[in-house]
């Protein structure tokens, strides 16, 4: 009898899901980046009941064999919000799905390419998956729904079902997908994701553009390397995870600054001061970039994950 009550209360779970969800969003524009490449730039500020959740840069790629997608975003709501930017410029079938990194503002949406397409593959790296069999995901519904006031009620985490890393190359219709994973950079989870055929890059939450983004979950001079290896395959548009797409200057110039960060830390700690002796003057190297979203938040926590590697590297 329980075991009956239990299979009824999992079937029932989509259902309950979708009687509680929030309403839809408004549709953005999407912007065709080169060929056959469209980027919907999202808000940059951080979730809140005003951007309704939405703050990524959702994207997908033509190909012969159907559509793919490229983080679809922060909620259901915004996923489906996604697919029907989408349906506006084609009507091919979205045939598979790549996550860029383990934070939900670029995952969550899945839940609505699921929906539409139940088999659809959905790639991301082993990390992710390991993160999110441990529970991240529920972790990040719960900071979406409050940031959000609700907002985004309804989301439930889908998580990828591909283990994709380093090396890997993914032949989708006319287009090939190449994984670039070169150890930890924004967190352990990263990969960026390289179309040839229409030089492209998206970088996922590596490099961004006009918005500092969090590092406690990763490694500013990984970070670093990975955004040299990025530029070593000679892009001719990046995508970045928050911020308008650009050329090879948007992974330059979020290099430039965590370099400015790492290499101010380590100077001022190799003089013997701890990291919150330090912070103003931090500020005072990084204020090239001090109006970027996220700046005043990020730059004190930014500085305390330089000073702690460059710590752990001094024993």
């Amino acid at each position: 009898m329980l075991a009956r009550l239990l299979i009824v209360l999992i079937a029932l779970l989509p259902f309950a899901a979708t009687a509680n969800k929030a309403p839809a969003i408004p549709d953005y524009q999407a912007i065709e980046v080169t060929d056959g490449v469209w980027v919907i730039h999202g808000p940059l500020s951080y979730p809140s009941p005003e951007n309704l959740g939405f703050m990524n840069n959702p994207a997908w790629i033509n190909t012969n064999a159907g559509v793919v997608i490229v983080d679809p975003g922060s909620s259901v709501q915004v996923g489906d919000m996604v697919l029907r930017v989408l349906r506006a410029h084609t009507d091919a079938p979205v045939v598979a799905v790549f996550n860029t990194h383990e934070h939900g503002d670029h995952w969550l949406g899945n839940q609505a390419i699921r929906a539409a397409y139940p088999d659809v593959p959905i790639y991301g790296h082993p990390n992710m998956i390991a993160k999110l069999d441990a529970g991240l995901g529920e972790t990040w519904t719960s900071l979406m729904d409050g940031m959000t006031k609700g907002a985004t009620a309804g989301t439930v985490p889908v998580g990828p079902n591909h283990a994709v890393d380093d090396g890997e190359e993914i032949a989708i219709g006319d287009r090939h997908f190449r994984i670039h994973h070169k150890g930890a950079a924004h967190t352990h989870s990263d990969i960026m994701i390289d179309v040839p055929e229409v030089g492209v890059v998206f970088t996922g939450d590596n490099a961004n553009n006009g918005r500092l983004v969090r590092l406690d979950d990763g490694n500013v001079k990984g970070n670093i390397q990975n955004l040299d290896h990025a530029l070593s395959l000679s892009p001719k548009v990046v995508v970045p995870g928050h911020g308008p797409s650009g050329g090879q200057e948007v992974i330059r110039e979020y290099r430039a600054y965590l370099d400015a960060l790492y290499t101010t830390v380590a100077k001022l700690y190799a003089d013997g001061q701890s990291d919150f002796e330090m912070k103003d003057a931090v500020v005072t190297a990084c204020d090239h970039w001090s109006g970027w979203a996220g700046f005043d938040d990020e730059i004190g926590r930014n500085l305390n994950r330089a000073y702690l590697e460059i710590e752990a590297a001094a024993f």
